[in-house]
């Protein structure tokens, strides 16, 4: 367990290592939702006088949650991008020979993952408050956003990490991560209040964990959350994070035999 612990510390920091290294990467990844962000809270200012919206007053404080789970989701999925490196170079293929833990190696990249996560949710927020958000649940509030978020990119950076080691192509990474992204984020009340879509998308939306992410999240920061379904919603991001753990590092026996 103690060298699990280690092993997994250390390919953390290998990886975090090659992100100072450049650090252009993590600005590149802000731009988008920062753009999202001031755009769409700009051009649907006015979606809070329709009748039946219950997202309050203001919807850059209604829109924020949903980017930050935007940027997390979207980020995660492109997790398995260093596993492709890996196997390209050789790398991957001396970890496997080695007394490395596979599930190290996976939560490795989930921490990794979830590191970048922290910085530009931090930095998507600050712009949001310097645009007019303002939140009332306090410092709580905002750390339980934080763990949505990370929850959230736990999911994904591991089901991208089984892709990856599936697919072992970057083409075919790409190609199933943004088929999968896509839906799930137009699925869910990440940029429109649930009760304004179609009784057939809020159904599909109560399965969607992008979903369960928005709404822990967003609830976290009303004045008067709701904690029963806060702490529900991230129970379910929990479950999943676990399965979805498992399944990845199952995934490197099957890449194990294709090589």
């Amino acid at each position: 367990m103690i060298t699990t612990v280690t092993q997994t510390g250390l390919l953390t920091a290998r990886q975090l290592r090659a992100f100072m290294r450049m650090p252009a990467y993590l600005i590149i990844n802000l731009i988008q939702p920062i753009i999202w962000l001031l755009l769409f809270g700009a051009l649907f200012t006015s979606v809070v006088d329709i009748p039946g919206f219950s997202g309050g007053n203001n919807y850059l404080d209604f829109l924020t949650p949903g980017i930050v789970m935007m940027m997390a989701l979207f980020g995660a999925a492109w997790a398995g991008t260093s596993y492709i490196q890996d196997m390209d170079r050789g790398v991957m293929d001396r970890f496997l020979t080695s007394p490395t833990s596979r599930g190290g190696l996976i939560v490795a990249n989930m921490l990794y993952q979830a590191v970048l996560t922290i910085i530009q949710t931090v930095v998507v927020l600050g712009v949001a408050w310097l645009a007019g958000a303002r939140f009332g649940g306090g410092i709580l509030g905002l750390l339980i956003l934080l763990l949505s978020a990370v929850l959230l990119t736990f999911v994904f950076a591991a089901l991208s990490n089984a892709i990856a080691l599936l697919a072992q192509q970057q083409t075919a990474l790409i190609a199933i991560s943004q088929v999968l992204a896509f839906p799930l984020m137009f699925l869910s009340s990440a940029i429109m209040d649930a009760s304004l879509s179609p009784i057939w998308v809020q159904n599909v939306a109560r399965f969607n964990p992008f979903e369960w992410a928005v709404i822990a999240g967003r609830g976290a920061l009303q004045s008067s959350p709701d904690w029963a379904t806060i702490w529900a919603h991230l129970g379910l991001l929990a479950a999943l994070v676990v399965v979805m753990t498992g399944l990845a590092t199952s995934a490197f026996r099957a890449y194990q035999r294709s090589v």
